[in-house]
């Protein structure tokens, strides 16, 4: 079996990131919210921030790398580029909107994606120039019998950043500062701002012989090194799948270690993390109007639109959430039957799994594979007194009618062990007539 590319599955994620805030619900141009997009992750050309016109022009992270005799760091600074789409009439004439029949089609701010990719390369000081060209692409539009009506134009101003990389180590650890910065020229209003800006960016770096250590739960021996990181309107976490520690993606909004999209998720809804849910809902609540108009707005507000259109029962429960234990594979205490079920109902047995139930003994957990050893005192039966002293292993644990907890166990010397747990007999104590040999469970 071929183990998933853990940068597939940071990649996801950052998408998720990058087109974050992308378009807003109700998904229509005329909508105020839409008019103000791209709130996370813009750095602005140099002097936006200060001239009021428009964000900041850098982002910046220190993350810890825990070497190998040869690291190797890639970097992938990633971002939106603004795409300004201009309708024209069938004569040339730019129009804010054209329409034919049931069909329009508004101008409207679009964005493509940009990746920027430096590395494979030792950790080491660094300062790379990067740039993004500008374009115009022109495509025709027709009407329902194939009919020109008119044209899209589509134009990209210039984008120039730079990636810079400093480091510094703290005791076995190596601090790398990732900083990426927008250099483009002094924007002349609000408008040309934003189309010289890098939207959504962050950045994913990937590691060979080495790893990135958590900030967010460090190991001991780096807690303090950790502490001393710092970072400028980013978050950086760790990317991969649990127990991969290869990939770091920082992030213009706030994530936890090794996050992943929701598998109930059948797409994206731009809309400031907000609950799929909530969102099909109100989708489905649009008049055939307002879905025309954001159908008109953007291929992927039409996108979005159909995808609730078309949305089964099943999927919209889906939609409604899973709940997950966070500790489904420890031990859980014997539960309690729920209220208002007697003890004979048989839906108190749904409350009891004595092949994963615990019981506390001298302060541990002791479950089904705990290894004990045998203390009787209560004398209930007078062959126990022969097990006194004796190793075992607990096979199960139990609570009877009274609220008194069992616990069953086989011999570790019986050589009849494998068929006494075979055919389920099993000696039975109480928990305070056992002593744990396990170390605790942390």
């Amino acid at each position: 079996m071929t183990t998933p590319d853990p940068r597939f599955r940071a990649r996801a994620v950052a998408d998720a990131v990058l087109y974050e805030g992308y378009l807003l619900y109700p998904y229509r141009a005329n909508s105020r919210k839409n008019q103000s997009r791209w709130q996370f992750g813009v750095l602005g050309p140099d002097g936006a921030a200060a001239a009021g016109l428009g964000e900041e022009s850098s982002l910046s992270a220190q993350c810890l790398i825990d070497p190998g005799a040869d690291p190797m760091v890639t970097v992938t600074i990633r971002f939106l580029q603004l795409q300004r789409r201009q309708v024209m009439d069938d004569a040339g004439a730019p129009v804010a909107e054209l329409s034919v029949g049931t069909q329009s089609w508004l101008s409207w701010d679009e964005a493509v994606t940009q990746e920027l990719l430096v590395g494979p390369l030792t950790p080491a000081p660094l300062v790379r120039a990067l740039r993004v060209p500008g374009g115009a692409d022109t495509d025709e539009i027709a009407d329902s019998s194939g009919q020109a009506v008119g044209a899209f134009v589509r134009s990209r101003l210039p984008l120039a950043c730079e990636l810079a990389l400093a480091i510094d180590h703290d005791g076995r650890y190596i601090r790398l500062t990732v900083t990426v910065r927008n250099v483009g020229p002094p924007p002349t209003d609000k408008q040309d701002a934003i189309a010289r800006s890098l939207i959504g960016a962050h950045v994913i770096a990937d590691i060979t012989d080495g790893q990135f250590v958590s900030l967010l739960e460090p190991p001991p021996d780096a807690t303090a090194a950790a502490q001393r990181c710092t970072r400028h309107r980013c978050f950086p976490v760790l990317a991969g799948p649990p127990g991969d520690d290869s990939v770091l993606l920082i992030s213009p909004i706030i994530l936890y270690d090794h996050p992943e999209i929701a598998e109930q998720s059948e797409g994206p809804l731009f809309d400031s993390t907000e609950i799929d849910e909530i969102l099909t809902l109100r989708v489905m609540t649009m008049t055939d109007e307002e879905k025309a108009q954001a159908r008109a707005t953007d291929a992927r507000a039409a996108e979005i639109i159909d995808r609730c259109d078309s949305m089964t029962p099943e999927a919209m429960r889906q939609l409604h959430g899973v709940l997950r234990d966070p500790h489904l594979d420890r031990p859980q205490l014997i539960p309690q039957i729920p209220d208002g079920i007697e003890w004979w109902d048989p839906l108190a047995d749904n409350a009891v799994r004595p092949d994963s139930d615990a019981v506390v003994v001298g302060g541990m957990l002791v479950r089904k594979g705990s290894r004990v050893r045998l203390r009787p005192s209560r004398r209930a039966d007078a062959q126990d007194l022969f097990f006194d002293g004796k190793p075992a292993r607990v096979t199960s644990v139990h609570e009877d009618v009274d609220g008194q907890a069992h616990v069953g166990v086989v011999l570790d010397d019986d050589p009849a062990a494998d068929l006494h747990e075979w055919y389920g007999r099993y000696l039975y104590f109480a928990p305070d007539e056992l002593e744990p040999l396990d170390s605790p469970e942390k």
